[in-house]
């Protein structure tokens, strides 16, 4: 059988490598794998995590038995994958340079970049689709969510954030391990006057406080921050550059020990196989042909306790 699409060891190598310093998506929703591409994942019902059965055995009797509220869904992962042309001409004249350069050649394996520079978008893509789940408020439960209209955090007369998030945190029936906060959030929060003077001390309402010291602030293990942006405008039109997490907060319960059959935790991500890294001839790349380097992976974001994370919409005013 003709297989078209050949998986090359080297790229797939570069494929499951590679990763970008500035996205949040792994952390915030973090990859479980799972054995088949459609599979079946537990959703706890709120009062499993708080069971407190009776525990005392008798001398002669079993032990109570657990009897999980849990909903057994079912999901499919979706592939995301992109391609990248490369003439046979570039490649041949990468090989014949390196050949003639004895292997001293600065420019990358044509090949090799391509892999990167698809990897590096379909992760971009994924960025936007867990953005758009965090920091969306269907995916909170009822009481789990506010929209500011006034004592905005960038409004440093009149709000005090660490009281407010505090109210938030202390009002939920877990308390949330991981804040998410937008690029400009994170910035308005870390130089508030308040905050600065909470954490520094001796009255000074001035400067930038740190990430960590304000997680601890909080008691939270980690604070994580969007930084990412995405160009939305279209082919051949000038660049416009958007930020991918908006001006919004998100407080969640993240367990890494969580799978699709066991542990509560706001979310995570299913993955099935590695990513994957190849290449497939195509005539039509130049005059005279070439590859198209493919790159991608099999994945599926999904909520599975809306109950278990707080969401903060137009946290900032501007």
């Amino acid at each position: 059988m003709n297989h078209p699409f050949v998986i090359v060891p080297s790229l797939a190598a570069i494929a499951i490598a590679y990763t970008q310093g500035n996205l949040i998506a792994d952390k915030a929703m973090p990859r479980v794998p799972v054995l088949t591409e459609t599979f079946r994942y537990s959703q706890y019902a709120l009062g499993d995590a708080f069971l407190a059965p009776e525990t005392r055995v008798g001398r002669k009797s079993a032990p109570n038995q657990l009897d999980w509220g849990a909903k057994e869904l079912s999901a499919t992962v979706e592939d995301h994958a992109l391609d990248a042309p490369v003439p046979n001409s570039d490649q041949l004249a990468w090989e014949n340079a390196r050949q003639a350069g004895g292997g001293n050649v600065s420019a990358p394996d044509p090949q090799a970049r391509a892999a990167k520079l698809v990897m590096q978008s379909v992760q971009n893509r994924r960025e936007k689709r867990v953005a758009d789940l965090m920091f969306n408020a269907a995916s909170y439960a009822a009481g789990n969510k506010v929209v500011m209209t006034d004592e905005f955090w960038d409004d440093y007369a009149g709000s005090d954030p660490l009281v407010q998030i505090d109210d938030i945190l202390d009002g939920m029936v877990m308390r949330p391990n991981v804040a998410i906060f937008g690029r400009r959030v994170a910035s308005k929060l870390q130089r508030h006057p308040k905050v600065c003077k909470a954490i520094f001390g001796n009255n000074t309402d001035a400067g930038k406080v740190s990430l960590a010291a304000l997680a601890s602030e909080l008691g939270l293990e980690e604070i994580l921050v969007g930084d990412a942006r995405l160009n939305t405008a279209k082919p051949g039109q000038p660049v416009t550059l958007a930020r991918v997490w908006g001006n919004h907060a998100a407080f969640i319960c993240r367990n890494k020990e969580a799978d699709t059959q066991a542990g509560v935790t706001f979310g995570l991500t299913a993955e099935y196989g590695d990513k994957v890294g190849g290449v497939i001839e195509d005539a039509d790349v130049g005059m005279r042909g070439g590859i198209r380097v493919r790159a991608g992976e099999s994945v599926k974001e999904l909520i599975t306790a809306g109950d278990l994370g707080y969401f903060v919409q137009n946290a900032i005013s501007t």
